[in-house]
């Protein structure tokens, strides 16, 4: 990019309202300025969205306040406190380690979006580490937040990606990078979880009348406000992780600390999409026992869900037994509204009736199929999708991705398996146009598949060539458009190009 002028605009980043919370929920924290800073992204897609002016976002302004070099009066960065249970374990003090909040964007509803720089240097939280991301871990998050807002999936945003001009030390020397990120917010369950065990039931009380007036008001005048706040995390969260699971997304570090209040996919890691069908597929390199896996995450988010639930029962009633009958009724509700969402949006991905009384035991043995089978998650529902609209007159490519030979472990060969299911299927399919919409509408042609991440990520990295990783980010953006020029972007990997592990970086 052309080197950013100096702009006539003040900054639009506005103190955040956190600094209206007790001063132990955050630390004030400048950011590590960047050496030499350059702009390699800017996401104007979502700046548009926010209803923001580009002309600041492109100025030398811009690139030195989002680099971490200047801030504005009494705008002070700062890195915010929680706590968190990682891999089930519990740490009291985790906190933002390698980032900081520069304050919130406005937008024309005067709706609040959070904006923090990731990989800016280190914080009062960051327990000896060095506060800074790698350029690859921070091109990661922003090609899968972009696929995930793609998707229509909630999804923190990626504002821009800035190169720092210095090398971060990992397993070797890496180019740094700082990634700028937005939110409607970065409180998680792990923060309700940190004023529950070091400052008690006042602080909690605080923290959720703050939640209630800036993220849920409608909620504020309940008659249990407390309890419509967890009845209203619970689903958003079990909305998300079904939306998750229907396109392959596995999220890899489902921590407390993760758990976004807001209904948000957050920190994402070492998250990745599968390419081959296994319910108890993980990627995370830490993730050794497969507490994170594919099939796991409804109930992981339910049981984070149960934590958020123990930090408010001293706010739901003061008879602690009714407390906890109160918190069981919310949690009780979480499989019901994760299960409603997964099915149908499954009913949706096969053209089937939602309302059928088989559905259940139908798509898991579609899902059982997809098992024995190993079939690639995304190209099975496209290939579908594709039969289904040429009135099941052209099965080649369907027929096509179970041609492989028979497992060992199976009876019948993967063609013949297909053709079974796919007589039933046959009886059960809606012919509408509304039902065969609404299957293309649920069917991305595109995920953000590991290997071609990896490639992006290759050539940044290696060879200062950033075409790559902007390209996907443009088929990303769209994932619903199939355009000739676009479709290696479908391609399941090569056996050789299989990505086995992913690894937390930002």
């Amino acid at each position: 990019m052309d080197a950013p002028s100096r702009s006539h605009l003040a900054s639009p980043i506005l103190v955040a309202n956190y600094r209206s919370l007790p001063s132990f929920m955050y630390r004030d924290s400048l950011p590590e300025a960047a050496v030499s800073p350059q702009l390699l992204a800017l996401n104007t897609r979502l700046l548009e969205t926010l209803e923001q002016d580009l002309a600041w976002f492109n100025s030398s302004d811009a690139l030195e306040q989002l680099s971490g070099k200047t801030y504005y009066g009494s705008n002070l960065p700062f890195a915010l406190a929680y706590s968190g249970h990682q891999f089930g374990g519990w740490s009291p003090v985790l906190g933002d380690g390698r980032a900081h909040v520069l304050g919130q964007l406005k937008t024309a509803a005067d709706e609040l979006i959070d904006v923090q720089l990731k990989g800016s240097g280190a914080t009062p939280f960051s327990r000896g580490g060095d506060g800074r991301a790698t350029l690859g871990a921070v091109i990661r998050e922003y090609l899968l937040s972009e696929a995930m807002a793609g998707l229509n999936i909630s999804t923190t945003g990626s504002l821009a990606v800035i190169a720092t001009g210095e090398d971060v030390w990992r397993n070797g020397a890496y180019p740094g990078a700082i990634l700028v990120r937005t939110a409607k917010s970065h409180l998680r369950v792990g923060s309700f979880q940190y004023a529950a065990v070091h400052q008690g039931p006042e602080a909690v009380k605080t923290l959720a009348d703050f939640a209630l007036a800036q993220y849920y008001p409608e909620l504020s005048h309940d008659e249990n406000p407390y309890q419509a706040l967890l009845a209203q995390v619970i689903k958003g969260q079990a909305e998300l992780v079904a939306q998750w699971m229907l396109v392959g997304f596995i999220h890899g570090v489902m921590n407390t600390d993760n758990s976004s209040i807001t209904g948000e996919t957050i920190d994402y890691g070492p998250c990745a999409f599968m390419d081959e069908f296994n319910p108890n597929k993980v990627f995370s390199s830490i993730d050794s026992q497969g507490r994170y896996a594919w099939g796991n995450q409804g109930a992981i988010a339910q049981w984070n869900m149960a934590r958020l639930g123990e930090t408010l029962l001293p706010l739901l009633d003061s008879d602690e037994a009714k407390a906890l009958e109160i918190a069981q009724a919310q949690l009780g509700d979480f499989n019901r509204l994760f299960a409603e969402h997964f099915y149908q949006g499954m009913a949706r991905k096969l053209s089937l009736d939602a309302s059928d009384p088989e559905l259940i035991p139908f798509v898991d043995s579609t899902l059982q199929l997809m098992t024995n089978t190993r079939v690639d998650f995304c190209q099975f529902f496209n290939a579908l999708t594709e039969y289904h609209s040429t009135h099941r007159e052209q099965d080649a490519g369907l027929v096509a991705l179970f041609s492989t030979e028979a497992f060992p472990s199976l009876s019948s060969t993967p063609a013949q398996l297909l053709q079974d299911w796919l007589s039933q299927w046959q009886a059960k399919a809606c012919d509408s146009q509304a039902a065969l919409a609404a299957m293309i509408k649920a069917n991305p042609k595109f995920i953000a598949r590991n290997h071609k991440v990896e490639a992006a990520i290759s050539a940044a990295e290696q060879n200062n060539d950033y075409s790559l990783f902007l390209d996907m980010a443009r088929v990303l953006a769209n994932p619903y458009v199939l355009a000739e020029q676009d479709k290696h972007y479908q391609d399941a990997p090569t056996p050789d190009q299989r990505v086995k592990q992913t690894f937390c970086g930002t």
